[in-house]
């Protein structure tokens, strides 16, 4: 079964999108399996988090943005905006495609554990995530 997921981002950050992967996962009605998510972007990427705590995210978020900030000098690629090379880098040092194991009907994440998609651009996006489940 394939779903394809529009997620609609409102700017930079972690987005949990848990929720919406659990619903598709739910509507397959396999008990073992395998789901794969994947999202159709160059500038936003996935990530398995705690969801716990909000500050995990946001000390995430800053980790990030200073270890690859805007206006680096080095870039070539801006006439999208600042914001976009930087959106690649941190695309390119994270993940494009999650798998995770279903059990029982469920995805098998840990208790503190969220699916996220991370936002890497300033502006709102309307972001394509494609939900593969198999057995």
């Amino acid at each position: 079964m394939i779903r394809k997921l529009i997620i609609a981002t409102h700017g930079q950050g972690l987005h949990e999108i848990t929720l919406a992967v659990e619903d598709a996962v739910r509507e397959c009605g396999l008990d073992e399996g395998l789901c794969t998510i994947f999202i159709q972007h160059t500038s936003a990427s996935l990530i398995v988090q705690e969801n716990a705590d909000p500050s995990v995210c946001r000390d995430l978020e800053r980790w990030l943005s200073r270890l690859i900030p805007e206006g680096d000098s080095l870039y070539t690629h801006n006439s999208e905006g600042a914001d976009d090379m930087p959106a690649h880098v941190k695309a390119a040092l994270t993940a494009s495609s999650i798998s995770i194991p279903i059990t029982d009907g469920r995805l098998s994440l840990g208790t503190w554990q969220g699916i996220y998609l991370w936002e890497h651009r300033r502006r709102k996006a309307a972001r394509q995530v494609v939900v593969h489940v198999q057995r």
